[in-house]
């Protein structure tokens, strides 16, 4: 149902909205408004909506709630902000408004409420939807698909490896020990990247972590946050926080950016909840993203130091994920795992750090925007000539893999994790 105009809704955070001081630094970070040059969708002409959405100023009609939509929540405004505005937060915050109040039609609720946050948020449920979704992408069926169905498809893997359960527990193999680690295996992950999350093992393995698994974890809430379901993202952090608690680790390392975004916020979220939030806060602090865990190590340093992981003279780019460049603010770490590793033959990509239309789930609810950007961000890798892309998300693998298939372009696109496995000694506890 849509709040009529002038009813006072006051959902938002005051003092976290009046941090913007409308100065327009953010503009030449945002991808949406790089691409359409629209005030409505640039952070602070979002901001602006926002508020008078909670003060009854606006109406939460179509045409307000579509500038929402189309912000890819990625957080680049914030890296930019000299005032230091929580958008991520203000959005939030905003997105639980509008799902509670606004009613959406029949195959976007299905979307958003069934596909992404039921589905996609259980691995059970990922595998069994995944598989009639591949076959038909195999057998060539959805060419006979309307477009909206086609471009999800297009997102889909051709084929992927068995998938194999991840060891409850892997020691270290080198030393000196750095500790027990808990390992966030992830849902989309899992499934689809299952061979990612050995590798990201192994290599913590070689870096010196004993790694754990818990078989009691959850989704990380960041679909659901994400989305505007503010409370089911918080019943999966309270269990989270309680499987890593019993785990009894030192540290927790996830590998997908999108999730560590929202590991790292676990106390933002909740903050309100006085039985949890130091529990949370101990959560956030303890949580790194794979590639701090392994720049930490001085002797995964040197295993890279000592191979050569890319043939004589290919390029090698990089692909800075949102969530980690501007939610988690980690731009040094893998570069300097690839630095390491390939030398001379890592190139810079430009606009690294512009969105490349994944957003989670937003080249599912906002396809054509996300085409736009991959096309912007394909663009740009191809201008490097390098003959490897590396990145640290799912989505963003997807995301490229697709639009590199759909150019033709011999581009390969892999996880930081599976281009350093690749180059490094095995792990005999993981083959």
């Amino acid at each position: 149902m849509n709040v009529p105009a002038r009813q006072p809704a006051g959902y938002l955070d005051e003092a976290k909205s009046l941090a913007c001081i409308h100065c327009g630094l953010c503009l030449s970070s945002c991808p949406t408004y790089l691409e359409t040059g629209n005030e409505n969708e640039s952070p602070r002409g979002r901001i602006y909506q926002m508020r008078a959405v909670s003060e009854g100023r606006l109406a939460l009609e179509a045409a307000t709630v579509r500038h929402f939509d189309l912000c890819l929540g990625c957080r680049a405004c914030e890296a930019a902000c000299p005032s230091g505005v929580q958008y991520g937060a203000l959005l939030e915050e905003t997105r639980e408004h509008v799902e509670q109040r606004h009613e959406r039609g029949l195959f976007e609720t299905f979307i958003r409420r069934v596909l992404i946050e039921r589905i996609f948020s259980n691995q059970r449920a990922t595998r069994i939807a995944l598989a009639p979704a591949r076959l038909s992408k195999q057998l060539g069926l959805d060419r006979w698909l309307p477009v909206s169905l086609r471009r999800f498809l297009d997102l889909v893997p051709r084929r992927t490896e068995p998938h194999r359960p991840l060891p409850a527990f892997s020691a270290a193999v080198t030393t000196p020990r750095r500790g027990k680690v808990g390992f966030i295996s992830g849902c989309v992950m899992d499934v689809m990247f299952n061979r990612t999350n050995r590798n990201s093992i192994r290599l913590l393995n070689l870096a010196g972590y004993d790694v754990v698994t818990p078989a009691d974890q959850v989704c990380c809430g960041a679909l659901h946050a994400h989305g505007g379901q503010l409370e089911r993202a918080r019943r999966q952090a309270r269990q989270n926080i309680r499987a890593f608690a019993e785990a009894g680790v030192d540290q927790i390392v996830i590998n997908a950016a999108g999730c560590g975004s929202t590991l790292k916020e676990y106390d933002h979220l909740l903050a309100g909840d006085p039985e949890w939030k130091e529990r949370a806060s101990d959560f956030a602090k303890k949580t790194l993203d794979l590639t701090e865990a392994l720049v930490a190590s001085p002797v995964f340093m040197e295993l890279l130091a000592q191979i050569n992981a890319a043939p004589t003279g290919e390029r090698v780019a990089y692909h800075d994920a949102c969530h980690l460049a501007h939610a988690q603010r980690v731009k040094a770490a893998p570069r300097q795992l690839l630095a390491a590793a390939v030398g001379t033959r890592f190139v810079e990509l430009p606009e690294s750090d512009v969105c490349c239309g994944s957003a989670g789930s937003y080249n599912l609810t906002e396809p054509e925007m996300a085409v736009r950007l991959r096309e912007r961000k394909l663009n740009n890798l191809l201008s490097t000539g390098a003959a490897t892309v590396v990145t640290t998300n799912p989505g963003c693998l997807l995301q490229i893999v697709a639009g590199a298939e759909q150019r033709g372009a011999a581009l390969r696109v892999e996880h930081i994790a599976d281009f350093l496995a690749a180059h490094l000694p095995p792990v005999a506890t993981l083959r």
